[in-house]
């Protein structure tokens, strides 16, 4: 009763907006003005640059909106890509044929896959980038790109509830939101008109510099803040909080004593990031980066500072890993010293990039403790590290498209979703820029659940959990690490994007080639099955710590094989000739899915489970403050995300196993009204 009570309710909501809109409808119906485009990007950063060619591929019409197109593509922090989890972002994103793998394989200077050491499921692919080259790859790549127009111009406002009509009412009420986006205006009065947005500007958002006491309204140094556009927000309901992060000094690698420092060569060979390529440009002519630390003497000295600074103040939340040297210094007390890496951000130039080391000091502060530390005694400082705080908005007011809840139309990704990154950022966009460009043509959703990818897990925390500080991803942040690898995002993405119509032909073919390659030698060791002591007929024999004494002529397949320790592909060579030439990158998958096949079938079961839960769709309109059977805290919970399906109303914390018994009835009791509604 009481939940028939809530539909109630819920419908006479939705006659209240169409009544009060309908006035609306008939003063603007009949005058529509045609849109520009159908997708705009504010923004070219990592995510806007996926957004937009995401957009782009799915066939809409699309405009990229950046302040200077001259900066597209910039690397504000780290000359970096990739890392633990990270490095599995960039894979699955080139997996749906996006942009910044392949372009990270033509800038890459140095390439390295972090815990080679701990396994195949926490594998994080890595590469140093020269900075430039990065750029003009990208903006090169970019400027041709089919579908895309690239405009340089300021967004002050969003244009909204303008020109409302019958279909984007249905649309926007379907979808439970109250108002919905018809384009931007920009900041000389120009209205650029299109009916999805995404807004993908980074720490330019109300962004504020920090270094030492002097504040002023930056996205980065040099570059204007966009304080419109959060004005903007705000007026359309938003509530916004601030983050902070920050970025080291850059230094004069010709002033740098590297005698004694530790050495960081790259692999050779080295990994590339995009399943298009098998090996990269700079492949024989990879950089060192080097190791120092700071000390004892260095924590006392910005110890001695820290009221030189007012960044380091806690009313604002820092990237948790990746904080600044102040904040190091702060929590971990009893640590004398902190690891610095120093990166050379391109093959020619003399910039070095200190990672480890941001803070946000007087400038004379900082080149003071910069020569306390090993190998920096006479360097010369070639720009402050700084700070900057800037506005992000609750990521539980977006759908698992990226889609606010609150405005149809309007997507958000990246910074201003509460993450941090690079690739954090990318993954957003690629996902952002996918759903507008199909929800521009009428199309089905594009959406990744946690047992999808990695894309997946990182969205699903964000809308379900929100963020009290900048989020990054970890494969610690995965249920199922040993399904979501770097190696196998294209089996896991690439037919999902081709169904979506976001990946190109060559991408296509280059998947159907290699995945049959791997399929046909992983159903052949499947096939090929004898008992332990004709498998040593040819040389293939347990190593010590397995015993076959006891296996009464008991055949195991050649996959089966490949769980015992001493085992490699390359070991079935006789007995199965074709692996001769397989190439070294599909060697490998075919030993992890070996070496794994037990644990990946009982994820595989988990993931089966999972699946179950997210097909349970729950109404977004649902009034969850009206439902008396549960407690005041789930209804508040429930309501400020309003989840979207059965499993990530489960991952909501508070969220009780009897409130879950109470939703899964009304789940079912949906389910099985749509259900026999399509008979």
């Amino acid at each position: 009763m009481l939940l028939h009570r809530h539909l109630n309710r819920s419908i006479r909501h939705k006659r209240h907006l169409i009544h009060t809109l309908s006035s609306v409808q008939q003063a603007t119906v009949s005058s529509s003005l045609p849109n520009d485009f159908d997708v705009i990007v504010i923004g070219g950063g990592h995510a806007g640059t996926e957004a937009c060619a995401a957009a782009a591929r799915t066939g809409a019409k699309t405009l990229l909106l950046t302040q200077n197109k001259d900066t597209i593509g910039e690397m504000s922090c780290n000359p970096s890509f990739g890392g633990v989890g990270k490095g599995v972002l960039v894979k699955e994103i080139d997996a749906l044929d996006g942009v910044c793998g392949r372009i990270a394989d033509l800038a890459g200077i140095q390439f390295k896959v972090l815990n080679k050491s701990k396994g195949p499921a926490v594998y994080g692919p890595r590469a140093q980038i020269d900075r430039k080259l990065y750029k003009k790859h990208l903006q090169e790549y970019l400027q041709h790109y089919p579908n895309l127009t690239i405009q340089a111009g300021n967004v002050s406002d969003l244009v909204l509830n303008d020109q409302l009509t019958e279909n984007k009412f249905q649309a926007m009420t379907k979808k439970g939101a109250s108002q919905f986006v018809n384009g931007v205006r920009l900041d000389n009065g120009n209205i650029i008109r299109a009916p999805n947005v995404i807004i993908t500007t980074g720490t330019f958002l109300g962004g504020e510099i920090h270094l030492g006491l002097k504040s002023w309204q930056a996205g980065r140094i040099g570059e204007n803040a966009s304080i419109g556009l959060s004005k903007s927000l705000k007026s359309a309901g938003f509530k916004l909080s601030r983050l902070k992060t920050g970025t080291p000094a850059r230094l004069d690698g010709r002033t740098i004593d590297y005698r004694g420092l530790l050495v960081q060569e790259g692999d050779n060979p080295p990994s590339p990031f995009s399943f298009l390529n098998t090996t990269v440009p700079y492949a024989d002519h990879q950089i060192l980066c080097y190791q120092t630390r700071t000390n004892a003497k260095v924590h006392q000295y910005i110890s001695d500072h820290f009221d030189q600074s007012i960044h380091i103040r806690e009313t604002i939340k820092g990237p948790r890993y990746c904080p600044s040297l102040e904040s190091k210094i702060k929590r971990f007390s009893s640590k004398e010293s902190h690891n610095i890496w120093l990166e050379p951000e391109g093959l020619d130039t003399c910039v070095v990039y200190p990672n480890g080391i941001s803070n946000t000091m007087p400038e004379e502060v900082q080149v003071n403790f910069l020569r306390m530390i090993k190998g920096l005694e006479q360097v010369t400082m070639l720009k402050p590290a700084y700070g900057v705080e800037y506005d992000h908005i609750d990521p539980r007011e977006l759908r698992s498209t990226l889609e606010t809840k609150r405005i149809h139309g309007l997507f958000l990704a990246g910074q201003i979703n509460g993450t941090t990154g690079y690739e954090e950022a990318a993954a957003q966009g690629i996902v952002a820029g996918i759903n507008a460009g199909l929800n521009a043509q009428g199309k089905p959703p594009f959406v990744l659940d946690r047992a999808d990818a990695y894309i997946g897990v990182l969205i699903d925390d964000l809308v379900t959990k929100g963020v009290e500080e900048p989020y990054r991803v970890f494969t610690a942040r995965s249920e199922y690490r040993l399904l979501l690898r770097a190696d196998n995002a294209d089996t896991r993405l690439t037919a999902k994007g081709y169904e979506a119509g976001v990946i190109g032909q060559e991408r296509w073919e280059n998947f159907r080639s290699s995945s049959r390659k791997l399929q046909e030698v992983i159903e052949a060791l499947e096939a090929i099955k004898m008992p332990a002591k004709r498998w040593a007929d040819y040389g293939i024999r347990p190593s010590s710590r397995v015993s076959t004494d006891n296996d009464n002529g008991v055949s195991r397949s050649g996959m089966d094989l490949l769980t015992w320790p001493n085992i490699t592909v390359d070991d079935f060579r006789e007995v199965l000739p074709k692996i001769k030439y397989l190439e070294p990158f599909l060697k490998e998958r075919v030993m992890i899915e070996g070496r794994y096949k037990p644990f990946l079938k009982r994820q595989e079961m988990e993931v089966a489970a999972l699946k179950r839960d997210e097909h349970l769709k729950l109404d977004i309109n649902l009034d969850y403050l009206q439902m008396d059977q549960l407690s005041t805290e789930v209804r508040q919970k429930l309501a400020t995300v309003r989840p979207e399906t059965l499993g990530a109303a489960k991952r909501i914390e508070g969220v009780t196993p009897a409130a879950m018994v109470t939703l899964m009835k009304y789940a079912k009791r949906n389910f099985n009204k749509k259900s026999l509604s399509s008979i």
